[in-house]
């Protein structure tokens, strides 16, 4: 991890951005492009035509995708992508978010420190979707954790059209750390660290805070790549066994 590297590419990204019209109005978001900056190795290329699609990134270690949700769309890419060498997916979290609103008549607020916290477990659900593909040999995931500020126009319903909002844009800050997992082995370490051996889905939601929903895409996840198994019922509930993660300790 290249941390003055990265807060380097947000300041230079950061400042082309404020000599434009405003937020947003870029075909590229600045956190993609920030990102396949960062991840891009020398003498990678930059949006390289491989078959009918466009790798964000492809080099001597293979291709690296900066993926910032709907990871159906990968569904076509990876089997070709992989069957040219490794695949690296990136996917980013506010782990440290700062919430800046957008008023419809173009003012801004000052900025307020999101409660939310996050962590690597947010990318689980996401995955739900390709989970048929997580198996795939070379196939490697890193979990950006940012500092990043998310500007959201008040468009919604509800305390003040804050419900329902439009994501404008969302401008990194900072890295503060990459949770890889290069083989299904250490898919544990995108689980929070306090999870017990066995847990149910509503204790794996009370310490990820993702929703119920969200928990059972989660789980359906981590059960295609075996980093966990469900061991049974206690009562209604589903038991679930999680396997530790390469280099952590059995109980």
């Amino acid at each position: 991890m290249d941390r003055e590297r990265f807060q380097a590419l947000c300041r230079e990204a950061l400042a082309g951005e404020r000599r434009r019209e405003g937020i947003g109005t870029l075909g590229e978001k600045i956190l993609h492009a920030v990102l396949k900056a960062y991840f891009a190795g020398p003498g990678d290329g930059l949006e390289v035509p491989v078959g009918p699609f466009v790798a964000d990134v492809q080099g001597p270690e293979g291709v690296v995708e900066i993926q910032t949700g709907n990871f159906r769309r990968l569904r076509e890419k990876l089997p070709l992508f992989l069957s040219l060498g490794p695949v690296t997916v990136v996917y980013p979290v506010a782990a440290k978010k700062w919430l800046v609103w957008l008023e419809e008549d173009g003012t801004l607020t000052p900025r307020r420190k999101s409660p939310k916290a996050a962590g690597p477990w947010q990318v689980l659900p996401e995955l739900y979707d390709i989970r048929d593909l997580l198996l795939a040999p070379g196939l490697r995931l890193c979990v950006a954790l940012l500092e990043l500020e998310e500007y959201r126009l008040k468009n919604g319903w509800g305390n003040g059209g804050k419900r329902g909002s439009t994501r404008q844009e969302r401008l990194p800050l900072d890295l503060l750390e990459e949770v890889w997992a290069h083989s299904p082995k250490e898919w544990g370490r995108l689980l929070p660290r306090e999870l017990p051996r066995e847990f149910t889905a509503k204790d794996f939601s009370k310490l990820t805070k993702l929703s119920p929903k969200k928990t059972y895409f989660a789980l359906g996840t981590l059960q295609a790549v075996e980093a966990v198994a469900r061991l049974g019922k206690r009562g209604n509930a589903y038991v679930y066994e999680r396997a530790p993660a390469t280099g952590e300790k059995e109980d």
